[in-house]
């Protein structure tokens, strides 16, 4: 509940204390006076935007700060606390301030905290039903809230269990999707590894290939000096006996036998025979060696072409897999590792398609029981705001709660809610977005409001309903509306005071007579006052409010006998 409201510096207003009592509050005042500014404050105080250009010219900034009463275990104070705002005694205190340059900041018991947390904690606690808020009243959502409200306790738990069931179903589909979508990466992975392996294992290259291969074709491509240098050595080593030029084996033959033959007369010379024999031996297989080599670059024409050949199929493997032949096999071996860790188990798959099966089944029979209670309240809440509306002056109008099914189950249910409202029994239906004046919007939501109210006491305001029912505001709901109409409005606003808080801004005495409350919006000089009225001075305001004569001894009289006859009906309802 709103207690408090204090503005400093807000437009014409100054400074003003207001002190809103359970109930029927009004608020009334000369046209101009300030009234709308009120509204202003209390859209600071609940996380609205702020204008900077409100700011009371010549002020730094302009303050707002409201009192609310909150039940100490309810929604409200658990979300202040959790935002780190002081909840005392039930009480919680804001505070908005908006300075030109600088924006605005807002604090929520004791702490600084963000617009957003600000609206989110705060904004539940007021519903204002004014042309500037009406944009809720259109909204599907809103309408939708409005019906399962009035559907009672019994749809909040079928709405719990739809919710539940949608959840399942969503989490079940993006974990069949997850798992097919894993199913094509891992068939267009294999299918990569297998076309690696496989091309792995047919080249077959060999650890230090890679290096080799190129060595051997160097080789190759000097055949022709390699052949020259190898004739040349094996000539020097073994001689050439067309041109009678003795080789190195040759001679060191020779050279062992004339040493051998030496040692006969000097013994000193036997080793050195040994070591001659040695070096012919030596010398004859190197060059049976070099003989072999010769003979190997003529053995096959064909190498260079084939060991080009293989060392493209071995640079094209190290282009794709590693930077060696000892890596390109690592690759391989770990990619068939690989294709077999990706072989998907089939039976996983059917296991979730038949819990998803299950959980559509579960989601159908939960909307199912939604729409029936849907259809059941929209029905009696269509019934109600006629008879409400017609009450309201608006005996032609004509309102229906429409259920229009969706192709599939959505996030809130199987259908949306369209209010259809007409004015005049001759027009046709329209969405109430569409067909219905500021002045009757205002009208179908106190009408709205009165039959939740009716239906279920405690529940004021549907859709955000509970033991912190919200401070319901009505801006405008008087428009248009005089005489016996004017004294409908009055009576509805006052039932409904009787299960939740009601602050309206009226222009109708007939109104204000019903106020259990009744504040004053006056004109002093270049600023405005706010101040409570009663006895004497409340009469004089609705004598006002009558003729603009409050000194008037009929409009006096006349403000009398609205007063005792709100004052009767008050007690005859009660």
């Amino acid at each position: 509940m709103l207690r408090e409201l204090t503005v400093e510096n807000l437009g014409v207003i100054a400074r003003a204390g207001l002190e809103f009592g359970p109930g029927l509050t009004v608020i009334t005042g000369e046209t101009g006076a300030g009234k709308t500014m009120l509204l202003s404050a209390l859209g600071l105080v609940v996380g609205g935007r702020a204008d900077t250009a409100l700011v009371r010219q010549g002020e730094p900034r302009a303050r707002v700060t409201g009192l609310f009463t909150v039940v100490p275990d309810g929604a409200a104070a658990a979300a202040a606390a959790a935002a780190g705002a002081l909840v005392e005694d039930g009480e919680l205190i804001v505070v908005r301030t908006v300075a030109p340059g600088s924006g605005s900041r807002a604090a929520l018991g004791g702490a600084a905290v963000p617009l957003g947390t600000l609206g989110a904690v705060v904004g539940p606690l007021v519903a204002v039903h004014g042309q500037a808020d009406q944009w809720r009243l259109k909204s599907g959502a809103e309408q939708r809230d409005w019906v399962d409200a009035y559907a009672g306790p019994a749809q909040r738990a079928a709405l719990d269990a739809y919710d539940q069931a949608f959840a399942q179903v969503t989490d079940l589909r993006q974990a069949l999707e997850r798992l097919d979508q894993a199913g094509r990466e891992a068939a267009w992975e294999a299918d990569a590894l297998a076309r690696g392996v496989k091309e792995i294992r047919q080249v077959a290259p060999q650890v230090g290939e890679e290096t080799d291969l190129p060595a051997a074709i160097d080789r190759l491509a000097a055949a022709e000096d390699l052949r020259q240098a190898a004739e040349a050595a094996l000539a020097a080593l073994a001689g050439d006996d067309d041109l009678l030029v003795p080789g190195a084996v040759g001679a060191a033959d020779a050279a062992g036998r004339a040493l051998r033959q030496g040692a006969a007369h000097d013994p000193a010379l036997a080793p050195l025979a040994e070591r001659a024999t040695e070096l012919a031996y030596l010398a004859g297989d190197l060059a049976a060696e070099i003989g072999q080599y010769r003979a190997a670059l003529d053995a096959d024409p064909g190498q260079m072409e084939a060991l080009q050949a293989r060392r493209a199929q071995v640079n094209q493997l190290l282009r794709k897999y590693g930077a060696t032949a000892a890596e390109v096999l690592a690759w391989a071996d770990q990619a068939e590792a690989r294709l077999e860790e990706l072989d998907a188990s089939p039976e996983r798959r059917e296991r979730l398609a038949q819990e998803l099966a299950a959980a559509e089944a579960a989601l159908a029979a939960a909307a199912r029981t939604l729409t029936k209670g849907r259809a059941t309240a929209a029905a009696a809440l269509a019934a109600a705001v006629a008879r409400e509306l017609t009450g309201l002056g608006m005996a032609g109008a004509q309102f229906e709660v429409a259920l229009v099914p969706l192709a599939a189950p959505g996030p809130h249910g199987a259908e949306t809610v369209e209010f259809r409202f007409t004015a005049h029994r001759e027009a046709g239906l329209r969405p109430l977005a569409k067909g219905a004046s500021g002045g009757e919007l205002s009208r179908v939501m106190l009408a709205l409001e009165v039959a939740l109210a009716d239906h279920a006491p405690g529940a004021a305001s549907g859709p955000a309903g509970g033991p912190d029912a919200p401070t319901l505001v009505f801006d405008e709901v008087d428009q248009g509306v005089g005489g016996k109409a004017a004294r409908r409005v009055a009576e509805r606003l006052a039932r409904l005071a009787g299960s939740a808080q009601v602050v309206v801004v009226t222009h109708l005495a007939q109104v204000a007579a019903f106020g259990d409350t009744h504040l004053v919006v006056a004109k002093e000089g270049a600023t405005t006052a706010v101040g409570r009225v009663a006895g004497v001075e409340r009469r004089r305001e609705i004598a006002r409010m009558l003729s603009g004569a409050e000194d008037s001894a009929q409009a006096l009289a006349h403000a009398q006998e609205l007063l005792d006859q709100a004052a009767a009906t008050a007690g005859a309802e009660g």
